[in-house]
């Protein structure tokens, strides 16, 4: 791949606000494995390798098994996700394919029966945080990590 504008480098401010956005989050009440499951169903969607690359690393890390990451694609499909995490993976897939139909009554309604407004707002600010860091990733085409 031809080597593209490194964003952190070129505007360093923009990218301390995107990361100070990140370091707000990562205080949020989700699990670790939650939102590892938001950033790696945005990355899927969003087809970025790069973030795909670190965030499953990161999500074996805190312990999600290698089967609910093949299967994650295809979360509707199997009962290896709670109906927690589906409201999230849900709301994940609607807020990134916003585009599409926006936020179904039905989704947000799903989200409300497992989560207060505050971790609504965490989830959907996690949401469109992975959606930025994936359109950041995909258009410099970083390259993978070690």
């Amino acid at each position: 791949m031809e080597k593209r504008v490194n964003i952190e480098q070129a505007k360093p401010e923009a990218w301390k606000a995107m990361y100070s956005l990140s370091v707000v989050l990562s205080k949020s009440g989700l699990t670790a494995i939650q939102k590892h499951l938001i950033t790696m169903r945005t990355s899927q969607i969003n087809s970025c390798a790069f973030c795909i690359d670190m965030h499953t690393k990161e999500a074996l890390k805190s312990g999600e098994t290698q089967q609910r990451l093949f299967l994650l694609s295809a979360w509707k499909e199997t009962n290896l996700f709670t109906d927690e995490e589906k409201a999230i993976l849900a709301l994940t897939e609607e807020v990134t394919l916003i585009h599409q139909n926006g936020v179904s009554d039905k989704t947000y309604k799903q989200a409300e029966k497992f989560f207060s407004p505050e971790t609504i707002g965490d989830i959907i600010m996690s949401i469109v945080l992975m959606n930025a860091w994936n359109r950041i990733a995909v258009s410099t085409q970083m390259p993978l990590g070690e």
